[in-house]
């Protein structure tokens, strides 16, 4: 129970000058707390023998209220100390899984999916922040307050009415612990279901323009109604065995109260205790109702904050696929890009995606890389941005292996332009500004001239303070790909990556987006994937790879005169588009 202590004791090290103060103020407040009554007993017993005078009701009444304000003032000061560092917790557990996400490669998202990753980084958060705050209040109260309760019972009052008040503590130690095992595993399933749920929340939303086009508004909602009732189904079983807790205790100090008064009457009748101790020693009892309760309160909040950090632990120990290396190589120069018999599969697949695949590419050059869906166009893009390992072969830059680059220098060089934009939920400014962030309006302009973008900016209501909605959802696909390219033309990165970055533009369009990527692009390296043949006609060399592997190599002039695949495509595409015309 208590190895969720041990766990964050990293935690604890860091910040013991803290907690040692809260703990100690804390006790502080709890030994202050401890003196009113025996103040109560000592009246009842001066007013039984009639020797109350109106000067010691004055003294008793301002000890009682200087000793309320010194509890007061300590009571703030460890209740802030010790919740503050309870919220650091939080806050730094949250930065610890922002920053492994930010490190991990695609092979970690494809095992936890986003929904139970907020999950994670919410609720799951919620409970250790409970442990580091709550937690050890309730560890404190229920063990140092209750010793020092029981300690004054016994000392000052009467050691057998204190032992007989307690025996039923240790049938509540093992009623709590078994309470304790079955939170925990309740609760594990509990957040698992959550994080289930969370996931499908956000694919309906992501997905929800094409549940209107199925009509499946219906089913889906049934499905989230399942998934509802399965979150409220696991979360009742926990909120059963919590339940009892309170009743058990209820039951046991109950007992206390009981003996406490029946053995407690008998000791003032055979003039063993006074009728001031013994209403001293009930109030003490009443006291021990919170320690008590503090013990059941601590294994539900232990096993809940156990159980949540084990969740975050499993995704915050998972190492990177991708590392740098101990060394890492700086290169000063990007001269060239070679790759030599590179083979790569994804680790969930059996088949090859890349084969045997050989280039060299210089300083400079325009890269065209066509083919069928599948073909392993955007698998080397993904390579060449170091984003999966086990590559087999090598990719060097200016002759340096890619593993010894650092790989923030090797992603500073690249600016990429994947298939599927990904728009932040911000202004459009904002959005292109992600490529820089101190870029001027006047910057942005010129990149959205290169993307051939103005003419639609003019047209939105509020020009580059737009806000373009939840992943883009208030701007066409055409718009959000050339918000993307302006985006990554206003990094003027060493490296330009287009994975089929103008798909949902027109052809005018794009033969403008070219000349400008022509002319803005001089002695810097540009890969251009597309399914258009206009798109890599300029291209300084074209690949055509098929299943991983290079079918035909050349320049435009070169494929169309070797008459395979590449000719076949583009003279359908001449075809298609002259149809269009006509």
């Amino acid at each position: 129970m208590f190895q969720v202590f041990k766990k964050l004791d990293w935690f604890f090290k860091h910040y013991w000058k803290r907690y040692i103060f809260a703990i100690i103020a804390l006790m502080c407040a709890s030994a202050l707390g401890l003196i009113p009554p025996k103040l109560v007993g000592f009246a009842i017993d001066q007013i039984q023998y009639e020797t109350l005078t109106k000067k010691l009701l004055l003294i008793l009444v301002v000890g009682y209220l200087l000793l309320a304000f010194i509890h007061y003032t300590i009571s703030f000061l460890w209740d802030y100390t010790l919740f503050s560092g309870a919220a650091i917790l939080e806050r730094w557990t949250r930065s610890r899984l922002m920053g492994h996400f930010l490190n991990m490669s695609p092979t970690f998202f494809g095992k936890y999916r986003t929904g139970d990753l907020m999950a994670r980084s919410t609720n799951d958060l919620k409970a250790i922040s409970l442990t580091a705050g709550f937690g050890v209040l309730t560890l404190v109260d229920s063990s140092m307050f209750m010793l020092m309760i029981v300690g004054v019972m016994g000392f000052t009052i009467s050691w057998k009415l204190t032992v007989a008040a307690l025996i039923p503590l240790p049938v509540m130690a093992v009623v709590m612990s078994k309470y304790g095992a079955a939170i925990h595993a309740r609760f594990m399933k509990a957040q698992t279901a959550f994080g289930d749920m969370n996931n499908s929340v956000l694919e309906s939303i992501r997905g929800v323009r094409v549940i209107r086009a199925f009509v499946q508004e219906k089913q889906d909602e049934q499905r989230f109604d399942d998934m509802t009732r399965d979150v409220y189904d696991k979360n009742i079983e926990v909120v059963k065995i919590d339940a009892l807790f309170e009743p058990t205790m209820k039951i046991l100090v109950g007992l206390s109260y009981t003996v406490g008064l029946g053995y407690g009457a008998m000791l003032v009748f055979e003039n063993a205790i006074t009728l001031g101790d013994l209403v001293t020693f009930n109030v003490y009892l009443g006291m021990l109702i919170w320690p008590m309760f503090a013990v059941g309160e601590l294994i539900n909040i232990l096993q809940r904050g156990n159980a949540s950090l084990d969740r975050v632990n499993e995704v915050l120990d998972y190492e990177a696929d991708v590392k740098n290396a101990k060394s890492p190589k700086l290169v000063e120069e990007l001269s060239s890009i070679d790759f030599n018999e590179v083979n790569f599969q994804y680790p969930a697949s059996n088949i090859k995606q890349l084969q045997g695949f050989n280039l060299h590419v210089n300083k400079g050059e325009t890269i065209g890389i066509v083919g069928k869906t599948g073909a392993g166009k955007t698998t080397l893009f993904k390579l060449m941005l170091r984003q999966f390992p086990g590559i087999e072969g090598s990719v060097s830059y200016d002759g340096v292996e890619m593993e010894r680059i650092d790989i923030a220098q090797l992603r500073g060089w690249i600016g990429y332009v994947p298939q599927d934009q990904i728009m932040f939920s911000k202004t459009i400014r904002e959005n292109i500004q992600f490529g820089k962030p101190d870029a001027s309006d006047q910057e942005i302009y010129r990149v959205m001239e290169l993307a051939h973008f103005l003419d639609d900016i003019k047209q939105l209501p509020n020009g580059l303070d737009t806000q373009v909605g939840e992943s883009g959802v208030t701007l066409s696909g055409g718009q959000k790909q050339r918000v993307a390219l302006a985006r990554a033309f206003i990094k003027k990165p060493e490296i330009l990556i287009l994975d089929d970055a103008m798909s949902a533009v027109d052809g005018k369009t794009e033969a403008k987006i070219i000349q400008h990527l022509r002319r803005e692009r001089i002695n810097k390296t540009t890969f251009i994937a597309a399914h258009r043949m206009s798109a890599v006609m300029h291209a300084d060399q074209i690949i055509v790879l098929n299943e991983g592997q290079i079918l035909e190599r050349g320049t435009h002039s070169e494929l169309i005169a070797q008459n395979g695949w590449y000719k076949a495509q583009y003279d359908m595409q001449q075809l298609d588009e002259g149809e269009v015309k006509s």
